[in-house]
């Protein structure tokens, strides 16, 4: 198929998301360019959302692959089925196509998250088929990819536990855009489309979890704070405890303990402490919100 306009594809495709303007349009350019892709930023950055998006414009699938030790070459290529192997010997027949063979004949992304935690020579399997939109599969025959076939690469740079270095080989072959953590007003903006929140209470819960959740990133005992995707939960929890402690407005009484009691349960456990730290989730989530309506609540005021 021939790529749709971009221009187009990049109006239809921010419709799905709050901001990623300049995000949207780079990856945009490298896919229509026929390039792959490495995402890389924490989780909740929209990176998903976004490829869910331009694949859905295009038409195309969106095959997702975990990257982890387990999988293996076999696991992303292809095998033969071995129950087949065994009554009727090596064939194209019986062979059962893996998400990279897949995409291929589909004309799909490949979307490998957690990328860098894949062994090295499963993500040497890649290679020619980035290279050449082409592989040779034993027993099968050269399979060509399609003209929309792209890898698309995902990597949490704030992770380096049980990752592995990128070689240099699987570098060269992807372009690169960094995507962080979005500003306040737009995780707001996130935050109240996706709980679908009206009136004083709701708007009142949203700036507070943004903001409780913003705290995470750069309190100094976390290593890693939450997403936006802890605000937004954040709010949802906020608004069931409200029905359950009859709390109709952010000027109640009970309503900075509701705030506490909806942060440690979607937050505390998004968050990861340093290990140095000597604190817990709870502890430190206690402070964050003792910054938020004790030390200085003038603060909470949505404006």
């Amino acid at each position: 198929m021939n790529i749709p306009d971009i221009s187009e594809t990049r109006q239809r495709v921010a419709a799905h998301l709050v901001g990623r303007e300049r995000e949207i349009e780079l990856t945009l350019a490298a896919v229509a360019a026929n390039r792959d892709i490495l995402l890389e930023g924490p989780p909740g950055t929209s990176k998903t959302t976004m490829l869910k998006a331009i694949t859905a414009e295009w038409g195309i699938p969106l095959l997702f692959v975990e990257g982890n030790a387990d999988l293996t070459p076999a696991k992303l290529v292809g095998h033969h089925n071995p129950a087949r192997v065994l009554r009727e010997d090596y064939s194209a027949e019986n062979f059962v196509a893996g998400p990279l063979v897949e995409a291929m004949q589909r004309g799909g992304f490949l979307y490998i998250e957690e990328f860098n935690r894949a062994p090295e020579d499963t993500l040497n399997s890649l290679l020619t088929a980035m290279a050449d939109r082409a592989i040779a599969v034993p027993r099968v025959g050269t399979i060509t990819a399609l003209p929309t076939f792209r890898v698309i690469a995902s990597m949490n740079p704030y992770d380096n536990v049980g990752t592995t270095r990128l070689s240099t080989s699987v570098h060269d072959r992807l372009n690169r855009l960094v995507i962080d953590y979005q500003d306040e007003p737009a995780e707001r903006g996130i935050v109240t489309l996706r709980t679908q929140a009206t009136g004083d209470l709701a708007d009142r819960l949203v700036a507070d979890a943004v903001y409780v959740t913003r705290a995470t990133r750069r309190h100094p005992d976390i290593k890693q704070g939450s997403s936006v995707r802890g605000a937004i939960d954040c709010v949802l929890v906020a608004l069931q405890l409200s029905l359950l402690r009859d709390l109709r407005s952010p000027d109640d009484e009970g309503y900075p303990e509701l705030v506490y009691d909806a942060m440690t349960v979607s937050l505390s456990g998004r968050i990861h402490l340093d290990e140095a730290a000597g604190s817990t989730p709870e502890r430190v989530l206690r402070e964050i919100w003792e910054d938020r309506f004790v030390l200085d609540p003038a603060i909470a005021e949505p404006g």
